[in-house]
């Protein structure tokens, strides 16, 4: 994978529950390999300024001083889990020096360069961070009909409890990319999906990103305080934030459905 992919998708979020809510947006997400200097056009940078740009720190670890695939690799040590022979990494650059990533997905292949795991990357607006580990029993290769189970194991939206699990399957293709992920709890949840067509990254994809997005990461900030403000609205319930007890690692395992 010596090129940037350019994935201009779309996010839907729908409510689960009494109060309902739901919203579907256009967003823009890379796919890149996270360890090696693949060919950029000339307004995207790797590890340094740029009008579009990609910073390891920003992954693997808190917020900003993330270690990248090393953590990644670390951890997985740690877990157990056999060493990937590739990884893509599915995130929103950084647009003006500016990025905040709601969730990105390392895309773990083995030496058949089948997909055998996916590390959820989750970080709240609060600057917490925690990640889920998803597979298929004896990490047998992750197809798109599967379905992975998670715990929730950190507070998220300030109107879902730390409570449920999280049901994700994934899709992962030479021409496509999607993600769906069902949040369900007692009294309510979630359904979030990710999709988009997969297309070399170039200058001219940046600026028409730019010209209809603008901002990048930080307009989605601002849409998701907007959602916020819709749900107080409706008399959602706030949830105060809290952390839950997690591992010591800031990594957790899927579980069989």
């Amino acid at each position: 994978m010596n090129q940037i992919d350019h994935i201009s998708g779309h996010t839907y979020h729908g409510r689960k529950g009494v109060i309902e809510n739901a919203f579907r947006y256009s967003i823009d997400y890379i796919l890149l390999d996270p360890e090696n200097q693949p060919d950029t056009p000339t307004l995207f940078s790797m590890n340094r300024a740029n009008v579009m740009n990609w910073r390891g720190r920003d992954h693997g670890g808190e917020p900003g001083e993330g270690r990248g695939a090393l953590w990644l690799r670390d951890k997985f040590d740690e877990l157990g889990v056999a060493q990937p022979m590739r990884i893509a990494l599915l995130t929103q650059p950084r647009v003006l020096g500016h990025v905040f990533n709601p969730v990105s997905f390392w895309f773990c292949f083995d030496n058949e360069d089948q997909l055998y795991a996916v590390v959820a990357e989750v970080t709240n607006t609060y600057g917490t961070r925690h990640s889920y580990l998803c597979h298929n029993d004896d990490f047998a290769p992750i197809q798109p009909s599967d379905r992975i189970v998670a715990n929730k194991m950190m507070h998220v939206s300030p109107f879902q409890k730390i409570e449920g699990a999280y049901t994700f399957r994934f899709d992962y293709r030479l021409e496509r990319v999607g993600v769906w992920i069902d949040y369900g709890r007692e009294s309510g949840g979630l359904i979030a999906t990710l999709t988009g067509p997969r297309a070399p990254l170039t200058n001219r994809g940046i600026l028409w990103s730019l010209l209809r997005r603008p901002f990048g990461a930080r307009r989605a900030f601002f849409l998701i305080l907007w959602q916020a403000l819709k749900l107080k609205v409706k008399k959602a319930r706030f949830v105060p934030f809290r952390t839950a007890p997690v591992p010591d690692h800031p990594i957790s395992r899927s579980r069989r459905p």
